[in-house]
């Protein structure tokens, strides 16, 4: 089985994720969409119904995390964590969310930096943005600002954010160095990266590393933990910390990865 290339895995992703985002949108048929929304969270049909459903999207946003977001924006979630969770978001910063989406954690990222602060969602997926918009306005958040590009090519200044989050997404990235290279330039000094994402198990077989269907389903893309830690090593952050969350797949696991850059 041929390894797909990184055009392939870029296009194959956005077609997957404009797909979900259409069943998403308000007025899509009930029955449609919660069929997308079952095999679209984002270890998708890789990962066991059981599995899936206890592993991915709104429902892991316990009481009171999703302050800010609207139902719509946290219910349309693939996710596989919850990072504003652990990103410890004060009054007044700046904070990049990688693979917005439907924008559920920008809007609860902007309520928590307040109106001196502000949250930027980045998606290189029309319909998704389009969605999001749709959710701040629903929301009634002004501090929030969507961006059409990709996570490897950042369209920021350097050391122009507080924060860096994400949910499930630098996976699917062909080119994880750029990314997180990306993630280090737009940090400021001292910033912090705290992402929820999939990490590879060292066993993980070829078969299923060369699979379009587990590249867009986020488990074939996903680093090993010390080859997660290595990148963000060599990307010029330090502090980094990887910890489990919950298994989401035969060979992969949710977990939070979170780093700084020197001050």
């Amino acid at each position: 089985m041929t390894t797909p290339t990184d055009t392939e895995i870029r296009e194959t992703v956005r077609e997957r994720y404009a797909s979900a985002a259409r069943e998403s949108a308000p007025g899509a048929h009930d029955e449609a969409r919660e069929l997308e929304l079952q095999s679209a969270g984002c270890c998708g049909p890789a990962a066991t119904t059981e599995s899936r459903d206890q592993a991915f999207g709104a429902q892991l946003y316990a009481e009171g995390t999703a302050e800010g977001a609207p139902a719509a924006a946290v219910e349309a979630s693939l996710g596989c964590g919850v990072p504003t969770a652990v990103a410890d978001l004060h009054e007044g910063e700046t904070v990049l969310d990688l693979g917005s989406g439907a924008g559920a954690d920008v809007l609860i990222s902007a309520r928590r930096v307040g109106p001196t602060g502000r949250a930027i969602g980045l998606d290189m997926t029309d319909e998704m943005l389009d969605l999001a918009r749709a959710n701040a306005a629903d929301a009634g958040i002004e501090n929030v600002e969507f961006r059409k590009g990709y996570i490897e090519e950042m369209p920021l200044d350097d050391a122009t954010v507080d924060v860096v989050i994400s949910n499930c997404v630098i996976n699917l990235a062909a080119d994880k160095s750029k990314v997180l290279g990306e993630a280090a330039r737009v940090l400021r000094p001292g910033g912090r990266f705290a992402v929820s994402d999939v990490i590879a198990d060292d066993e993980m077989p070829d078969e299923v590393r060369a699979d379009m269907e587990q590249w867009t389903g986020c488990v074939a893309g996903a680093l090993t933990a010390p080859d997660f830690e290595r990148e963000l090593r060599d990307a010029g952050l330090v502090d980094v910390e990887i910890r489990e969350t919950h298994r989401v797949h035969e060979y992969a696991a949710s977990a939070i990865i979170r780093a700084r850059k020197p001050s």
